[in-house]
């Protein structure tokens, strides 16, 4: 609805929004919005477990990470919303679930767009977490808590790795290792010289969506301003 205004009015809208909000939360959203990114985003192939799949959404949030590509081949994505605690109302999920292949069509949209895939499974190619190259757009994909990546998302990984254990288990709970992986790359991005900050455009177009979300009948308050332009 606001997309194809200019840029200038959509400063004024979100100015207008600013009206219904307390001066703590405007502050709150402008913090927020100079960490987010998205050279990082991060990839869920059918995670069918709500309490891990809202625990990741949770975790994208707290490391500022913006999108979300959710794929349903089998598996619909639940959202428990006593985990993710409204992580939802600030993220950019997008959906795979029309398609025959659902991962294929994530997969080369991403590509399309610059983004390096990075499969979280143990390949014979793999590198330890703090190895991995992100000087480049980089899209981290976890796969189902029992069975992993499908196979075709490992063939069309352009890098793959993997988080050390010194244990006798094989592997780390779905929403431990997105919780470590992104962890460990949030560290790296942010004391890089990488210019992981988002655009002026799409920091308004997310502040605009976030003040709209937070207040009541948020969508007529902006319908109101774009009547009276």
């Amino acid at each position: 609805m606001t997309q194809n205004l200019t840029y200038q009015r959509q400063c004024e809208l979100y100015e207008y929004l600013c009206k219904f909000i307390t001066e703590k939360r405007r502050k709150r959203f402008e913090e927020v919005i100079s960490l987010r990114t998205r050279h990082i985003t991060v990839i869920l192939e059918d995670i069918y477990q709500s309490h891990n799949a809202s625990a990741v959404l949770r975790t994208c949030d707290c490391f500022g990470i913006q999108d979300v590509h959710i794929i349903e081949n089998r598996n619909p994505y639940k959202i428990n919303p006593d985990i993710a605690l409204g992580s939802t109302n600030w993220l950019s999920l997008h959906n795979y679930q029309e398609k025959e292949n659902n991962s294929f069509d994530c997969l080369q949209n991403l590509k399309n767009k610059g983004y390096s895939i990075v499969a979280t499974n143990p390949h014979k190619n793999d590198c330890l977490l703090e190895e991995l190259d992100i000087t480049h757009k980089t899209a981290i994909m976890f796969g189902t808590e029992k069975d992993g990546l499908s196979e075709i998302a490992i063939q069309q990984a352009d890098a793959y790795v993997k988080i050390p254990m010194c244990g006798f288990t094989e592997s780390f709970n779905i929403s431990v290792s997105a919780a470590i992986t992104m962890y460990s790359i949030n560290e790296k991005l942010r004391k890089s010289d990488i210019l992981w900050q988002l655009t002026q455009d799409e920091k308004i177009e997310l502040l605009i969506n976030w003040a709209t979300n937070t207040i009541s009948e948020g969508e007529k308050v902006v319908k109101q301003f774009l009547n009276a332009s």
